[in-house]
């Protein structure tokens, strides 16, 4: 049985020997808004599971391109006031959010949000967050159920989905909200 000759045999340039063996590495793949909110649902539902109860009632995926919040797609109890209420309910993570130190697939958790103050973020592609809070108990609250341990854990997984494939051009949506 005769092989294909390989890229020494044929006398390539080291250079386009290297760029013939990096080609077979797996790519990244970019992730569709939709594809994401269909994984932050699947999120839920296994945290949600894990949990016992509802961990959180609000979910948004929002732009912050050109310092601008929009939102484009929420899942929660107070679609027509999350927009309004935005820059007091971001409270101790919007420094968080402002920190380009955070990469792709990277979160955070604000101890002592309390009503509709959000609780976490996770940063989901450039300009892209997904927002999470529940809006009738603190974190503080829900950590300190024994549950709380494995019910993160869905959370965790999904910042690795994002950091290993990033949501693109999202962030330039010029929908306002998308209803989850």
């Amino acid at each position: 049985m005769d092989f294909p000759p390989s890229a020494q045999q044929i006398k390539l340039p080291c250079f386009r020997r290297a760029l013939l063996l990096c080609s077979a590495w797996p790519k990244k793949r970019t992730v569709t808004l939709e594809e994401a909110i269909v994984q932050i649902k699947a999120c839920a539902v296994q945290m949600d599971a894990r949990y016992g109860r509802v961990v959180f009632d609000e979910w948004a995926v929002i732009s912050l391109l050109d310092n601008k919040a929009r939102v484009l797609a929420y899942v929660g109890p107070r679609h027509d006031d999350f927009m309004a209420n935005f820059a007091n309910d971001l409270g101790t993570l919007r420094a968080g959010l402002l920190n380009a130190d955070y990469g792709t697939g990277d979160f955070e958790f604000a101890r002592h949000g309390t009503g509709t103050g959000f609780e976490s973020f996770m940063v989901l592609g450039r300009a892209l967050y997904l927002i999470c809070n529940n809006t009738r108990e603190t974190m503080d609250a829900i950590t300190k159920n024994p549950r709380w341990l494995v019910a993160q854990e869905p959370f965790a997984g999904l910042g690795d989905k994002f950091r290993a494939n990033p949501i693109t051009g999202a962030a330039d949506d010029t929908r306002f909200f998308k209803k989850g």
